[in-house]
């Protein structure tokens, strides 16, 4: 006799952070394997043309706006999208930010923000999905870490800080879930080319380049692309019950080296 039920074939998930990178990708993804996929954003315009996309490729796909640092936006966009969809299966909590600063010198509103955006608004989004989760006895919560969370690099400004305490507090999900049938997971990105942090500039991206090979973080320059990611999510996801993938972490393979010269003691 199997130790759990399997896993019901249609799985609505919902995406915070889905209008770019890793969360857009990871929209694509599981509706490719049937799932139906809610799309939460600020960004309207972008999750409501994904899903378009979704459904033209034969999916089932909900754009809804979200604005993971308000509770009633939180609750607004759940309950729509549990209206169109269904019960949610899996959360990939996506939702951020990142903006580029010396821990210090940042505007402590601005710092808090970041807090906000990353670990808080996780927060408010497990506070509002974990208790349907409890009463159904599965699911899956997915927390878009990051490499910085246990790697720390300079001129960060709150984001090292914010991925730091996601990844504690999902830590603490996974130990206070045990039992109740919810897989707490965190995905781990490396270096990842999304649409975060780009609009910063020159004048601000050199230094913290600098300081980042300073400290032994510029190995190479090959980056992920957030479909790589989104195929971590789903591995994640896609585990059969009765096993958890607790950490991925992704990280970029560094570009093939010229081959070693061989010695040859005839001078040939």
């Amino acid at each position: 006799m199997p130790r759990f039920d399997p896993q019901p074939t249609r799985r609505p998930a919902l995406i915070s952070g889905a209008s770019s990178g890793i969360g857009e990708a990871s929209a694509y993804a599981l509706a490719e394997l049937g799932h139906p996929v809610a799309l939460g954003a600020r960004r309207v315009e972008q999750i409501e043309a994904t899903a378009e996309k979704i459904r033209a490729n034969g999916g089932e796909a909900f754009a809804h706006f979200l604005d993971v640092t308000d509770g009633e936006s939180v609750d607004a966009f759940v309950t729509a999208a549990e209206a169109a969809i269904g019960p949610t299966e899996i959360v990939v909590s996506g939702a951020g930010d990142l903006e580029f600063g010396m821990a210090d010198e940042m505007d402590p509103v601005r710092f808090a923000k970041q807090i906000d955006v990353h670990l808080v608004g996780a927060q408010r989004l497990a506070h509002r999905v974990l208790p349907g989760m409890r009463e159904r006895r599965r699911g899956d919560f997915v927390l878009i870490g990051s490499d910085c969370a246990d790697r720390q690099r300079p001129g960060m400004g709150a984001y090292d800080a914010a991925k730091a305490g996601l990844e504690a507090m999902g830590r603490q999900m996974r130990m206070e879930l045990e039992g109740t049938g919810i897989r707490a997971s965190i995905v781990r990105p490396g270096p990842t080319f999304t649409g975060m942090g780009m609009n910063s500039t020159p004048e601000i991206l050199a230094p913290v380049a600098e300081l980042w090979s300073k400290w032994g973080f510029a190995r190479h320059g090959y980056m992920l692309r957030a479909s790589d990611m989104a195929n971590a999510i789903v591995a994640v996801v896609s585990a059969p019950r009765g096993a958890h993938l607790v950490l991925v972490e992704v990280q970029p393979e560094a570009p093939l080296a010229p081959l070693p010269m061989t010695f040859d003691p005839q001078g040939r």
